[in-house]
């Protein structure tokens, strides 16, 4: 599937206001390069680039969400072992991004400090470890501060990510790139879900249940990661030892020669820019969204008195179709230049998706809404994220994104609680899930106001 990308990397095309880089422009040095040497170079320097981080990053994010987000599945059997109740739950689920929004704008500052490479290495060593210690939990206590711990730790990851690719590649290619970084998120529930299921059946294996089986399992893959990036990360094209001198030639000039709309550089600048404030508002919005569903989809479809590798399965489907609408999606964005109309849709998706889950008392229908609702926010991360990097460079990038993702990802404690209060007020996720379209609503309308500040569109 990746040959997809670096297929379309290698596209030249013009429509709008947003261009790709002619190759005769790259190639400024030699003005006489023919187009098709200029063409074919181009696509081999993006092509190693490629094939040599996207792999072990987007599986370096799919072990991230399933650390995220198996406590869903853990919860089919760890709430009854070690008691706890559905608010417990939801607020234990959600802790997790209080730790992760309180250090992440510390956490990228030391990425841009000491560089990706070691920085990103870190992280994932580190919550790998303590996914593993999850298995230990034995009470409400020790669930709240293994959670925030974790969170913690993985803080700083995505935003110090998306910085980083922002170093590697200019902003036409950025919602494909990052689509492919991204789709680790549903592929993490298409593998997850049925994972999960068959984990838990390891219950009484050398005396621990299921549960603690999943968090073991699933945390040390990490830490094997995080080492691996050390070698195979570079900071920047200019640090790459694995380049030859004319691919990071044409690299680094793609980079310095793409559109930008009105650069912010410094940090001070960043946080005061509207767009910012506006991009934090669409992004808290559709991720409160997000993790109010995928943390409790299991236990909606427990509800159907399926088994616990039943729900696996069947949560595997919907996540399954959200990975290829979200590549095709993102291709279509890049295509037409239209992000934040596409960005907007998409949250105009998941809306109407969690309305139908509601609206019909049946499960076929049901779950074709959840399913839309999955498709739409899925996709619509993958678009947002190549909008800030059009306007904010340098530190300010690595600010910027870390402060958008720290108010964004709260989201990840508010909708896992949001949905786990009105659960026990109601005996019914129908108001959660109302609360959730809710939330997708505000950002779809916010997105259209980001419309008028930000050019090049």
């Amino acid at each position: 599937m990746l040959g997809i990308v670096v297929k379309s990397l290698g596209n030249k095309r013009r429509g709008g206001e947003e261009t790709f880089v002619s190759e005769t422009s790259v190639l400024q040095s030699s003005p006489a390069a023919p187009a098709t040497d200029s063409h074919a170079l181009r696509q081999a320097a993006f092509r190693k680039v490629i094939w040599r981080m996207l792999p072990i990053l987007t599986l370096g994010y799919l072990f991230n969400f399933l650390d995220r987000t198996n406590i869903g599945f853990a919860a089919l059997q760890m709430n009854r072992d070690i008691g706890l109740s559905a608010t417990q739950f939801g607020w234990g689920a959600g802790i997790l991004f209080i730790g992760y929004c309180g250090f992440e704008i510390p956490s990228n500052m030391l990425l841009y400090r000491f560089g990706a490479r070691l920085w990103i290495s870190r992280i994932m060593i580190s919550w790998g470890l303590l996914s593993c210690a999850m298995s230990l939990v034995s009470g409400p206590a020790s669930f709240y501060l293994l959670r925030l711990a974790l969170g913690v730790a993985e803080a700083g990851f995505f935003p110090g990510i998306a910085f980083f690719l922002s170093a590697w590649f200019p902003a036409e290619y950025r919602a494909r790139i990052l689509s492919w970084f991204l789709v680790a998120i549903p592929v993490s529930s298409v593998i997850g879900g049925p994972l999960g299921g068959m984990l838990l059946e390891m219950d009484g294996h050398f005396g621990l249940a299921g549960w603690q089986w999943l968090f073991i399992i699933e945390g040390i893959p990490a830490v094997l990661i995080g080492l691996a990036l050390l070698k195979l990360l570079a900071n920047r094209p200019q640090e790459a030892t694995w380049l030859t001198p004319e691919e990071k030639r044409i690299i680094i000039a793609s980079l310095d020669n793409e559109k930008r709309d009105r650069a912010v550089s410094r940090l001070g600048l960043a946080l005061r820019d509207i767009r910012v404030w506006l991009c934090t508002i669409v992004y808290l919005g559709f991720t409160v969204g997000s993790y109010g569903i995928q943390i409790w989809l299991p236990q909606i479809l427990k509800q159907q008195d399926l088994t616990n590798l039943q729900v696996g399965w069947i949560s595997a489907l919907p996540y399954l179709i959200a990975s290829v609408g979200m590549i095709i999606w993102a291709r279509i964005a890049d295509r037409s230049g239209k992000k934040i109309i596409n960005l907007a849709t998409c949250c105009f998706l998941a809306a109407a998706g969690f309305v139908l889950a509601i609206a019909t008392g049946r499960f076929d229908l049901s779950l074709m809404g959840l399913t839309a609702a999955l498709v739409g926010f899925t996709a619509a991360r993958a678009i947002f994220w190549s909008i800030p990097t059009r306007f904010l460079t340098g530190i300010a990038a690595a600010g910027g994104i870390a402060f958008i993702n720290t108010v964004g990802t709260t989201g990840g404690f508010f909708g896992p609680t949001i949905v786990g209060w009105l659960k026990d007020a109601t005996g019914s996720f129908e108001a959660g899930l109302l609360a959730m379209a809710g939330f997708l609503a505000m950002s779809m309308m916010v997105a259209l106001l980001l419309k008028l500040v930000v050019r090049n569109e």
